[in-house]
């Protein structure tokens, strides 16, 4: 049974600075238990809503509620929250154990209680043994995994974190995703989480919230907006894609004067994106009703270790060149002989992996 007390509801959330908006008018439901990402460029507004939910910036209206209690008015120290910020924000005059402690200081909690809770803590995040050092004594993965104790010690129903892993290089960072998804599984905490790195996102997250310019852009798992996105901000903003301009004419759709089919109709005539992935686009010499086929040149040919990345200029009578990725798997016994630079190719793409967005 969940506990609905971890839901959060926002409801017609705005924030202005001046004539700025950096909310505009968002609502959003997250469930209890729920690991739910906020992602978009700097600027996007995605902290500022975040800094809403823990108190720290106050809306110009709209409500926000922890289960059935309105927090729009109450401040930080009162919400329950767990927070974990990006720049850490750990005590350097302070040991580990003094750092992780501070919240139940703050709460009056009784030495041996707070002794207690701490233990518990540096043992979920992996830093048992470790409560007597120095903040300076750490590495950077260590200080975050100290400020991931201090937001979990008192056992708080909703964790927010802004863009923690930032500072890690790209190993450790990727190994902390994985770690922070298991810890949340087992907290079974209500997690709201800050990044502007899509691959983190698509990583983590049960759901994802994609925020652009202070407006809630599309919401979903990371299988639909990867797989379904709304619109070519999305399209271009998650993953890789090349987005190649269409036009469609009484239902039907055309690339450079050539007809392609897609996956879904579309009922308004105009001008379209079509977007491809490039690990699903493919080297072919065959023609299929089920294919839309594509002919250029390769541009470049880049070894990127499990992967080669074929950089092609599409054959197009438009003014501007028109690029195509294709991302071919290296080692596959499957695996087609590689164009060289400079070779004509045929680029095949699923009419079932074809769609388009406005």
């Amino acid at each position: 049974m969940t506990d609905s007390s971890l839901n959060i509801s926002i409801k017609n959330v705005t924030k202005t600075y001046d004539k700025f908006y950096a909310l505009k008018d968002i609502s959003l439901e997250i469930s209890s238990g729920e690991f739910m990402t906020l992602l978009g460029p700097s600027g996007s507004g995605k902290t500022t809503l975040l800094m809403v939910l823990a108190g720290f910036t106050n809306p110009d209206y709209g409500s926000v509620k922890f289960g059935e209690d309105e927090v729009i008015l109450k401040p930080p120290h009162l919400r329950g929250i767990g927070m974990v910020f990006q720049n850490y924000a750990l005590f350097p005059h302070m040991s580990v154990e003094q750092n992780v402690g501070y919240p139940q200081k703050l709460r009056g909690v009784s030495v041996a209680d707070t002794n207690r809770s701490v233990q518990e803590a540096l043992e979920t995040v992996k830093l048992a043994g470790l409560g007597h050092r120095g903040v300076d004594e750490l590495s950077g993965g260590q200080k975050q995994r100290v400020a991931l104790a201090r937001a979990i010690v008192f056992k708080p129903k909703i964790l927010l974190m802004d863009e923690p892993l930032s500072a890690l290089d790209k190993k450790l960072r990727e190994e902390m995703q994985i770690e922070l998804r298991q810890l949340h599984d087992t907290l079974n905490m209500t997690t709201v989480y800050v990044t502007h790195d899509q691959k983190e996102a698509l990583t983590m997250s049960d759901r994802i919230t994609v925020i652009n310019d202070g407006e809630l852009m599309q919401l979903g798992t990371p299988n639909e907006i990867y797989e379904h996105p709304n619109n070519h901000f999305i399209a271009d903003f998650i993953g890789e894609s090349s987005l190649l301009p269409v036009s469609v004419k009484k239902g039907l759709v055309f690339f450079d004067g050539a007809e392609i089919k897609i996956s879904t109709p579309v009922k308004n005539d105009g001008d379209f994106i079509l977007v491809v992935r490039p690990e699903k686009a493919f080297i072919t010499s065959e023609n299929s009703d089920n294919v839309n086929i594509f002919a250029g040149i390769v541009l470049d040919s880049i070894f990127q270790g499990e992967s080669q990345l074929l950089v092609i200029k599409l054959n197009s009578m438009s003014k501007d060149e028109v690029i195509l990725r294709v991302r071919v798997p290296n080692g596959s016994v499957t695996q087609v002989a590689l164009p060289a630079v400079g070779q004509d190719v045929k680029i095949g793409l699923r009419v079932a992996d074809s769609y388009l967005v406005s």
